[in-house]
């Protein structure tokens, strides 16, 4: 036997590649989303519209939360952001579309889920895009309306409508045009280049004047007056306000793209 040989023979196995865990606390904030939407789903088959626009506001909040909470216990792995992509898809795309259909459009036959897949292929188009541009974006803008706002559009309208009383939709035809334009609008505005804010370039750790404090105090009491209205003026107000910037650096001759001229620095100062 040769040295050669005896080299072989004694050569040791190769090393396992050692098996990526699943970081658990940011997925179980995505796993709570997404079980929102599905929810949400469940309770609008059954004809229990509030529960389902509960569900779909809990799962905003709890997409708020999941990429927080990841970066602050350094735990985001690519994982991570598909789940919540494909978590996203189901709360904010899927759910309100169908939602929505239940509640008024199919009255209108073809129309109507027409009108819902529209909303739910733009929630998927704005996602993908999202996914795409995250290195290339002003992280203090979102390139059209975020798909949470949106469904909080769609959803406020039919939780405020549900508490009016509006049960048997289908007898009333200008609250089913209303929620068709409604679907389009919040679908087709996800999909535009028109800047959104996004709020990421708030800082919870500086420090604020008291009157900031007692602000916040002041919409807490205002939003438990009465829940439905109050949180569907806010994403309608939100939902409109980028076409307010828009428009405004349009007639001021200013940029409007969010797209950074330089994908080194993206978050390089203002629009372009």
């Amino acid at each position: 036997m040769t040295q050669a040989d005896q080299d072989d023979e004694f050569e040791l196995p190769a090393a396992r590649p050692k098996r990526r865990g699943i970081y658990i606390l940011p997925n179980l904030f995505t796993l709570a989303a997404l079980f929102g939407g599905f929810y949400a789903i469940v309770m609008a088959m059954n004809g229990r519209f509030e529960q389902a626009a509960i569900g779909i506001f809990c799962a905003a909040v709890l997409d708020s939360l999941d990429g927080r909470v990841a970066r602050l216990t350094n735990t985001q792995s690519a994982f991570g952001e598909q789940m919540d992509s494909l978590s996203d898809m189901v709360s904010f795309g899927a759910a309100p579309a169908l939602i929505m259909y239940v509640w008024a459009l199919k009255s209108l036959g073809k129309l109507g889920w027409l009108a819902a897949f529209v909303y739910c292929a733009c929630a998927a188009l704005r996602l993908a895009r999202f996914n795409t541009n995250i290195g290339v974006v002003d992280k203090r803008y979102f390139q059209g309306l975020p798909s949470p706002a949106a469904a909080a559009l769609v959803i406020g309208f039919i939780w405020v409508m549900d508490d009016l009383g509006f049960r048997e939709v289908w007898r009333d035809p200008l609250l089913i045009w209303v929620a068709f334009g409604i679907t389009l609008y919040a679908g087709l505005t996800m999909v535009t280049n028109v800047p959104f804010y996004s709020f990421k370039d708030v800082s919870f750790k500086r420090t604020v004047p008291f009157v900031v404090v007692v602000a916040i105090a002041l919409g807490i009491a205002v939003i438990t007056l009465h829940t439905p209205s109050t949180l569907f003026a806010f994403f309608s107000v939100y939902g409109l306000s980028g076409y307010g910037v828009y428009i405004y650096r349009k007639l001021k001759g200013q940029p409007v793209s969010v797209i950074a001229t330089s994908t080194d620095e993206p978050d390089e100062r203002g629009l372009h």
